[in-house]
């Protein structure tokens, strides 16, 4: 990977946020799937999804300061936290039991190893439980920093992660297991 790729990758990922931020923003401009699906394989599976994870918190926390503050009764609001600080870990640790189970390699980065397609148990509510644990994890320390931009890092680790990591991880599975994972995806939603 050359510091050329790199930049024109990051050039294409600012270009297709700010179109994004406009869209939102009730701006002109319209989005299709073909925007969501640039071509930047130099960025595809080079963040372990666990930093990715620790990296959006930490720039939640950066920018709970800025904007404004909900104001959000302690008890209930840390009730929503345990809540969703429960939801993610199950989905996380469900996943990853259902990984072992089968015997098949559980690093993100490397989805040409896997030597079993995992379609039981939390597999049958979502292809993707350990992004999605991750996601609500997210969305739990949001609530907990009870202010309105935290809100957009879940957002932003979820289109990050679809892109570079979930998207790349399919094209991967259907070339190992063709038709059976062809179906499956058929079946069960990527996110939930």
């Amino acid at each position: 990977m050359t510091a050329r790729q790199v930049a024109r990758d990051l050039r294409s990922l600012v270009c297709l946020a700010s179109r994004t931020d406009a869209t939102l923003a009730g701006g002109k401009s319209k989005l299709s799937a073909a925007d969501f699906s640039v071509h930047m394989p130099t960025l595809e599976h080079k963040i372990p999804p666990p930093l990715l994870g620790a990296l959006v918190a930490g720039a939640m926390w950066g920018v709970c300061a800025f904007g404004p503050q909900l104001s959000i009764p302690a008890a209930p609001r840390l009730a929503l936290v345990a809540l969703l600080c429960a939801a993610g870990a199950t989905f996380d640790l469900a996943g990853l039991l259902a990984f072992r189970r089968s015997r098949t390699t559980v690093n993100p980065l490397k989805p040409e190893r896997a030597s079993a397609l995992v379609t039981g148990g939390v597999y049958r509510i979502t292809r993707n439980p350990m992004y999605v644990g991750m996601a609500l994890l997210l969305l739990s320390w949001a609530v907990y920093l009870s202010a309105v931009l935290p809100f957009a890092g879940p957002l932003l680790f979820a289109l990050y992660i679809t892109r570079f990591q979930i998207q790349p991880e399919e094209r991967a599975l259907r070339a190992i297991f063709g038709e059976a994972y062809a179906a499956y995806a058929a079946r069960v939603r990527r996110w939930l």
